[in-house]
């Protein structure tokens, strides 16, 4: 047990990216110049070729933030009914789905990534089922050949949510390209981000008119305007912002991956304190570093860690608590039954501090805390069981 100087300064559990401000200034400079702040100007249409040659995707829009592209994609596929997804996810994603009109119905993940479990998505599909939503979870690919077979089998579309996977790709393929349309968000957190921002990724070249429609509040030309649509179009500085971190995006992935391995180090022979590893043939992102707190293990819950962490000036995060199936406005009679798995991780998981401006320094400070409150759980254990004998 280390005598340990407590941190003057809040680590907190993110913190965005800023490029150099000359860099910056440079690009939103051009927006002086041609005086268009939106509307598809042409930093905005720089930034959607830089967007579709670093992703690889076949076809890319860009909008206004990561949620409102996923309904876009929604709606452009003209969904109905039903649509089965992950409770393990941030509330946006049924958001989406309920604010298009349909009905997100709850599919269990697996224990080992957190994804959407592909042997439960097919007992979950009836006549009103018209699609699949799953989830990249901390940018961890889904089982997407799985996936795809079963939308295969039975009609369905497949809407990724690829908020957290910006860069990441599997087996050489890079993720935007699997399912009928991917979504990227581009928030300030992410491991890329425009300030706020998303994107869609497909295949299907019509997509793209509709999208661009859809929008724009549906206008089509001068004159006409064709369907129901929205304000979702993103400005010149968003887009300016975009263009620069483009720029240093692999670098950033690259000191996350340093910080993470430096984690797994650092952590792994902690008692009851387990984390993911890198899976075979995924380029990741290193977006987030999750744990799962075994309470008997370890010696407290993981509200009790992440409790205890504050006091020592580190924020870390319970992501994703509570699960969506959880909420007032998507709590079901027995989703609990169900989703077993997912209320065990809801239960236990903690992520903590990662950005690729946290110094080694500051790593080492929060494991040393860490094993600090672990080495203190074991002592009042180890005194318990013995008052108790």
């Amino acid at each position: 047990m280390k005598d340990l100087e407590l941190s003057d300064t809040p680590i907190l559990v993110t913190k965005p990216f800023l490029p150099p401000l000359h860099e910056y200034m440079r690009e939103i400079e051009k927006i002086w110049e041609v005086t268009i702040l939106s509307n598809h100007g042409p930093i905005h249409n720089q930034f959607e070729a830089a967007l579709k040659s670093y992703l690889n995707a076949k076809h890319l829009s860009l909008f206004v933030n990561g949620h409102m592209a996923l309904e876009i994609a929604i709606k452009t596929l003209d969904l109905q009914g039903e649509v089965i997804t992950t409770p393990f996810t941030f509330a946006s994603t049924a958001h989406a789905i309920s604010n298009c009109g349909l009905t997100p119905v709850f599919c269990d993940i697996n224990p080992n990534d957190y994804n959407i479990d592909v042997t439960k998505i097919e007992e979950l599909i009836t006549e009103k089922t018209s699609a699949i939503v799953p989830v990249h979870v901390y940018g961890t690919p889904c089982d997407v050949n799985a996936i795809q077979r079963i939308a295969k089998k039975h009609g369905l579309k497949v809407i990724y949510d690829a908020a957290h996977a910006f860069g990441v790709s599997v087996n050489g393929v890079d993720i935007g390209n699997f399912g009928d349309i991917s979504m990227f968000s581009f928030h300030a957190t992410k491991v890329f981000h425009s300030i706020e921002g998303g994107a869609l990724s497909f295949n299907h070249e019509p997509y793209k008119t509709v999208m661009a429609k859809l929008r724009n509040f549906g206008i089509s030309g001068p004159d006409s305007i064709d369907m129901t649509g929205t304000n979702a179009k993103m400005n010149e500085f968003q887009a300016a912002m975009g263009i620069v971190n483009l720029r240093y995006v692999e670098a950033d992935i690259e000191r996350r991956r340093q910080i993470t391995q430096r984690y797994r180090n650092r952590l792994g022979s902690i008692e009851g304190m387990t984390f993911m590893r890198d899976e075979p043939g995924v380029k990741s992102n290193y977006s987030y570093f999750p744990l799962i707190i075994d309470p008997v293990r370890f010696g407290m819950s993981r509200d009790e860690l992440h409790d205890r962490l504050h006091q020592y000036n580190i924020f870390t995060r319970k992501y994703f608590y509570p699960l969506i199936s959880d909420l007032d406005s998507y709590r079901r009679p027995g989703d609990g039954e169900r989703l077993v798995n997912a209320k065990y991780v809801a239960e236990r998981i903690l992520v903590l501090p990662l950005y690729s401006t946290l110094s080694d320094d500051m790593i080492d400070y929060i494991c040393d805390s860490i094993e600090d409150i672990s080495y203190a759980a074991s002592v009042s254990a180890s005194r318990n069981y013995l008052r108790r004998a």
